[in-house]
């Protein structure tokens, strides 16, 4: 019976690794500090082990047959992670993670919470890029990128370089927002015909769907656009018209008292807006596994990156 990962003793797969980096069961022997005599006997285990053999021997010559090779990049990356996660815990080295987020959910979710993520995993660092462009990770400048738009997302998902996986962000209400002093006024959905309605260009939910929604029809556009919900939500909150816009980004405002729902039993829209997406390889990282779980937990949604597959 082949043996198990729970089987293999890791003495075996460190004296595996340091052959195959070296070339050499005497190099290697030297490298993690014992005789070479032990570096063959725990090769040898490990292949009876595997049921299969890892090295080719000609003289002292050795070299990896195919399935070492294979072994070889996993165990490779395994050792690093372990590493990682080792001076991360003890506190030795920072955990860097370098993130890519879209303008409005970075300004108005991710950088208000941010204090509380540093403040609960010691040594994480967190560098942060926003932007309306999204990286496709070919240039190993960011780890992991928050998109926004079910379009975007499905490219993602759709990439083959490199495999990506892309996990929705829940779903978030959609719904009319405004300085308190303009909801005295607004008491049915039909009185927001008489109001400045704030246009968002590139947002997933429009006002024709809202007001389809509620049963009429939507006004021509001739109120201001923006191209940002985080600048609709400025000018709603300056008093400058109504602003149709996610509860999520608003949370701030809302808290605050500088916008308000005012009309809070209306029909409004739920819909998925934004994704997080990064490297399948990258899946076990102890800085992604922090970031997934702290985003999971502060949007109340599931998020497993382990069983999460890439894009095809």
């Amino acid at each position: 019976m082949m043996a198990t990962m729970k089987q293999l003793p890791l003495t075996g797969l460190r004296a595996f690794e340091a052959a195959a980096r070296t070339g050499s069961f005497r190099a290697a022997a030297d490298l993690i500090g014992v005789t070479p005599s032990a570096v063959s006997h725990a090769i040898r285990s490990l292949e009876y082990g595997l049921q299969t053999s890892l090295f080719f021997r000609e003289g002292r010559k050795i070299g990896l047959t195919g399935q070492g090779e294979v072994l070889l990049r996993h165990v490779q990356q395994g050792f690093e992670e372990l590493n990682r996660s080792i001076t991360a815990v003890t506190g030795q080295h920072r955990m860097l993670l370098r993130l890519h987020c879209a303008p409005s959910f970075a300004a108005q979710w991710l950088v208000p919470r941010l204090p509380r993520l540093l403040a609960d995993t010691a040594g994480l660092e967190v560098r942060v890029a926003a932007s309306v462009n999204f990286s496709r990770f070919r240039s190993d400048e960011f780890d992991v990128d928050i998109v926004y738009g079910a379009e975007v997302a499905d490219s993602y998902a759709r990439s083959r370089h490199p495999r990506l996986v892309v996990l929705p962000l829940g779903a978030e209400t959609v719904t009319p927002l405004c300085a308190p002093a303009m909801a005295e006024r607004i008491h049915t959905p039909h009185d927001l015909l008489a109001e400045t309605l704030i246009e968002s260009d590139n947002k997933g939910v429009r006002w024709p769907a809202w007001f389809a929604a509620n049963g009429l029809s939507s006004p021509e556009p001739h109120g201001p656009r923006f191209d940002r919900s985080f600048l609709s939500l400025s000018a709603a909150a300056d008093g400058l018209g109504v602003a149709l816009e996610s509860i999520r980004l608003a949370e701030r405002e809302l808290a605050s008292g500088r916008l308000v729902r005012p009309l809070p039993e209306a029909r409004d829209i739920a819909y998925v807006g934004h994704f997080l997406t990064f490297p399948h390889a990258e899946r076990y990282r102890l800085e992604l596994l922090v970031l997934a779980g702290w985003l999971a937990a502060e949007l109340g949604i599931s998020l497993d990156l382990q069983n999460a597959g890439g894009g095809t």
